[in-house]
């Protein structure tokens, strides 16, 4: 039954969204901000709440006088702030609703997604106390029926016995001090909303607190012709407790529970309410598919070699952003195809929703969309963009470089040395990143900085000769000093991160490129953590620049180079032999308190991530940068 409902919503706001999204386009469609409006909301709230409060009389005798002066008197500001206040609760309780019904909708309430869920509940919940709480402050009519319902409906609470409503049973009864509580529940109220507010988005990758401007500015003036238009004013007079309220005119969506509470004995519409708050608490566990098993699945973003772990039930999108990675998307929820992607290898789970979003791309069974895809297995994953970006880093800058040296390390790695034009200034990066160098055609081929930034004034490339490759083919036969290369940098996130963990290298092949760079930039700044440099190769004619390890060692005794050779075709060779990984995780068994860095191959770092994760590695200290021959040095 819960099934067919949320198919039925999902239905229903998939073709409501389609609608907006040919008005707005999507990128101001409103359905993908409703969280972020919400909080919009909120400050809107908050600002006219702060200058109706310092003109407001937290007495019994001048709290209705002090309203009458802002909404008569003062009607050009303090009537409009009124107003707005009163409208921008209102919206901002429905679009909590429709944002609820929306991931309820789209089964946005599992997994890890369950505590944001359960926030939202109570925020709701809190959201109307809050309201209600509001309304008892002008001590007009409508604040003495809101006053005295609430109050005689919670007298059936165990514990009370008749202490609230005493409290206001006749005008005498009505204290300054009572009045003055009422007034200060109306600012801690919303300041527990606020803290709420911000827990509720902590677990959701990149959630956006602030909508669109043009969306933000939009709603704000829409409100306040709204409030200029319709204001809103005192009922019926100063609240007099004598006299039995014969008509009021209900504010329904913040007052609505009220009449509810009149029809009903308190016990029965204690007892409706309560049900609705349980089962909206319990959705998350019944709205679990049977069998779902808890575990995580490594995703591999292309361009760039990016590795990630999802989370149980987190969609491709939720694992890249909390990763860092700046992928593109709106809606996230399968309505704007903005994130569309090609699975390269595994599996995932694809709801029918998708297909409008994809439109002709559907055809191909590898297309997805990032927003609503579940890994079911380990995955590859490439994205129709020139690169992944990730926040914080250095502006990416085009540039023709001028080739000034060309050495071979060895039969299969070609050493670069490229330098800027003499009127642009150096390109700045950290070590660990890379570049592309764009072909003619518009194709990109990554290559890792060898060389540390403090080394201004040249990029140092180590380039790996890839059999049928068509830029390593072209750079080991037909490419000749003075020759110019497009690039884009700085690119990527594989860099050393700030700690005081002994520090893992592991590198597979030309992959030392950008060790080398971290291992320099790391010996320059003076860094005295422990430092074990783990190199694999299959030949070990494929080692190149092995002097620089000695130099390493000298200058940094905490350094130490581990060279390992996993072929059997080198009987010569006297050093470690086997898998790279392996030959670490024999060193170091229990890789707590560590902190690694992988670079190399797809199939190397996806054979090591998983064993350094099983012994000990935290996944946030274990960084990786995976090429694939295709995408990074074809």
């Amino acid at each position: 039954m819960i099934r067919l409902i949320q198919l039925g919503l999902k239905f229903l706001f998939l073709r409501v969204e389609s609608g907006w999204n040919r008005v707005f386009g999507d990128r101001l469609n409103p359905f993908y901000h409703l969280g972020a409006i919400v909080f919009w909301l909120f400050w809107i709230v908050a600002g006219s709440g702060l200058y109706l409060y310092a003109m407001f009389e937290t007495s019994v005798a001048d709290a209705y006088r002090s309203m009458e002066v802002l909404s008569r008197e003062q009607w050009y500001f303090g009537g409009i702030l009124r107003s707005l206040h009163r409208y921008a609760s209102d919206g901002m309780v429905v679009l909590m609703v429709v944002h609820m019904v929306r991931h309820f909708a789209f089964d946005r309430l599992s997994g890890f997604r369950g505590f944001s869920w359960l926030t939202g509940v109570v925020l709701i919940a809190l959201t109307y106390a809050s309201a209600i709480n509001g309304f008892m402050l002008p001590w007009d009519r409508l604040a003495q029926y809101v006053t005295t319902t609430t109050f005689e409906w919670l007298e059936w609470l165990p514990g009370l016995g008749g202490t609230l409503a005493r409290n206001v049973l006749s005008p005498a009864q009505v204290s300054d001090r009572f009045f003055s509580l009422l007034s200060f529940l109306h600012i801690g109220l919303p300041l527990f909303v606020l803290l709420l507010m911000w827990v509720h988005v902590q677990r959701v990758p990149k959630a956006r607190t602030m909508p669109p401007k043009p969306i933000a500015w939009g709603l704000l003036a829409a409100f306040v012709v709204f409030s200029t238009a319709v204001p809103v004013l005192s009922q019926g007079g100063p609240a007099a407790l004598e006299l039995d309220i014969q008509s009021i005119q209900l504010d329904w969506i913040l007052l609505g529970p009220l009449p509810l509470m009149e029809i009903l004995s308190p016990a029965w519409s204690f007892g409706i309410l309560a049900a609705l708050f349980v089962l909206l608490l319990s959705l998350p566990w019944l709205c679990r598919s049977r069998g779902q098993r808890a575990r995580e699945f490594q995703i591999l973003f292309q361009p760039g070699g990016h590795l990630v772990m999802a989370r149980a039930d987190e969609t491709v999108l939720e694992a890249g952003l909390r990763a860092g990675l700046d992928l593109p998307y709106e809606c996230r929820n399968g309505a704007c195809g903005l994130c569309r992607c090609s699975v390269r290898e595994g599996e995932v789970d694809q709801p029918a929703e998708q297909a409008t979003a994809l439109g002709a791309a559907h055809a191909d069974p590898r297309q997805i969309l990032m927003c609503c895809s579940r890994p079911r297995a380990d995955l590859q994953l490439a994205l129709d963009v020139p690169e992944i970006a990730i926040g914080g880093q250095k502006p990416i800058r085009r540039s023709l470089v001028e080739v000034v040296r060309m050495d071979r390390l060895n039969p299969g790695v070609m050493r670069l040395l490229l330098v800027p034009p003499e009127r642009e200034p150096p390109f700045e990066f950290r070590a660990g990143q890379y570049l592309n160098v764009i072909l003619a055609d518009g194709q990109r081929r990554a290559f890792s900085f060898a060389n540390p930034p403090h080394e201004r004034g040249r990029i140092e490339l180590h380039i790996r000769l890839i059999p049928g490759g068509r830029f390593t083919t072209h750079v080991f036969d037909h490419m000749q000093v003075g020759d110019r290369l497009d690039i884009e940098a700085p690119l990527g996130r594989f860099t050393l991160h700030t700690s005081q963990r002994p520090i893992l290298l592991i590198a597979g092949a030309t992959g030392f490129a950008p060790i080398k760079s971290i291992i320099e930039d790391a010996l320059h700044r003076h860094i005295d953590r422990p430092m074990f440099l783990y190199w694999g190769v299959r030949h070990s004619r494929e080692f190149y620049q092995q002097e620089l390890l000695d130099d390493w060692h000298r200058e940094h005794p905490g350094f130490k180079p581990i060279l390992v050779v996993s072929g059997d075709e080198d009987p010569e060779w006297t050093g470690r032999r086997g898998l790279v990984h392996e030959v670490l995780l024999a060193d170091f068994p229990d890789l707590t308190g560590h902190e690694a860095y992988v670079c190399g191959s797809v199939a190397m770092v996806q054979a090591a991530l998983p064993e350094f994760l099983a012994h000990g590695l935290p996944i946030d200290a274990c960084f990786t940068d995976a090429f694939h021959p295709g995408l990074h040095s074809a």
